[in-house]
């Protein structure tokens, strides 16, 4: 599934575990390291007492690109990094979502991000076509 800001993939039979460890290895294949997680789960649960499904935001960065887009655009450091979610889906499975570079780029009027951004998405379109 795709939206105008990112893409996903449903893994039906897959855990949540599972999945982090599948988009993790396989954002590792395309460069990118997991430079944070956001435990939304827990983070709900310590502070407002709120159970809600596992769901991990990860900051993903390829570092080659991130200085590439930092040469070009020294500020576009508030749209890094590029996030990736991992959570439980209500009807069992998971879903792995990626925000689209493209989407996050296009707001900012620099025609050098153009070509990074085309490669930024393509490395993701293949992270997230590697799940299956």
């Amino acid at each position: 599934m795709e939206t105008r800001y990112g893409f996903e993939r449903r893994l039906a039979e897959t855990t949540f575990e599972q999945a982090v460890a599948k988009v993790t290895a396989a954002l590792e294949s395309e460069g990118f390291g997991v430079l944070s997680e956001i435990d939304i789960q827990a983070t709900l649960r310590k502070k407002l007492d709120i159970d809600f499904r596992p769901y991990l935001i990860l900051g993903a960065c390829n570092p080659g690109l991130a200085h590439r887009a930092l040469a070009a655009e020294p500020q576009i450091g508030l749209l890094l990094p590029c996030n990736v979610v991992v959570q439980e889906a209500p009807e069992g499975g998971s879903v792995v979502s990626i925000a689209d570079p493209r989407a996050m780029f296009a707001m900012v009027d620099n025609p050098l991000l153009v070509p990074v951004a085309a490669e930024a998405e393509e490395r993701l379109h293949r992270v997230i076509d590697a799940l299956d």
